[in-house]
């Protein structure tokens, strides 16, 4: 016994539907596309959601919420992994933290927040910090610079 003499069981494999192969085929005519219209014509195609004319349900149900246009999502890194990461007295920008593959560059920048200790000298340049963190790593005698996204920029009043 090879594997090319190897067969399917019967009934295992089922002849598959010759649609459009004339009378004898129980197809015949119009080959299950039944009498005109949309579906019985070539290129049809029933779209996602489709409910036969009726309103779709994601168009009846109500709209919640709300996107605000210009909000600029802000990646987060913890103090522990800045200390973790980085050696003391390294000036850390937001481009080093995208670099070093701790944080998604995001229109908002980065924030830093207060998780752990600060037990390195750092000086951070970033968008965002939170009070906590800030007293953290002033305590620990780092600096903090706080710098404005590229966003901020580009929607800025000119004068």
């Amino acid at each position: 016994m090879d594997l090319h003499n190897l067969k399917s069981a019967d009934g295992a494999k089922k002849n598959r539907k010759r649609i459009g192969r004339g009378p004898s085929s129980g197809h015949g005519k119009t080959s299950g596309h039944g009498h005109k219209g949309q579906q019985a014509r070539s290129g049809y195609k029933r779209h996602y959601g489709f409910e036969g004319g009726q309103m779709p349900l994601h168009r009846r149900l109500p709209k919640r919420g709300f996107n605000h246009t210009k909000r600029n999502e802000m990646a987060v890194i913890n103090i522990d992994m800045l200390c973790r990461f980085f050696p003391e007295g390294q000036d850390i920008t937001t481009a080093d933290i995208t670099n070093a593959h701790l944080a998604k560059e995001l229109p908002g920048g980065v924030k830093v927040l207060a998780r752990g200790d600060a037990v390195k000298k750092l000086t951070l340049k970033v968008n965002a910090i939170s009070p906590a963190a800030k007293e953290k790593i002033e305590a620990a005698g780092g600096s903090v610079e706080l710098i404005t996204s590229k966003n901020e920029e580009a929607t800025a009043p000119t004068e």
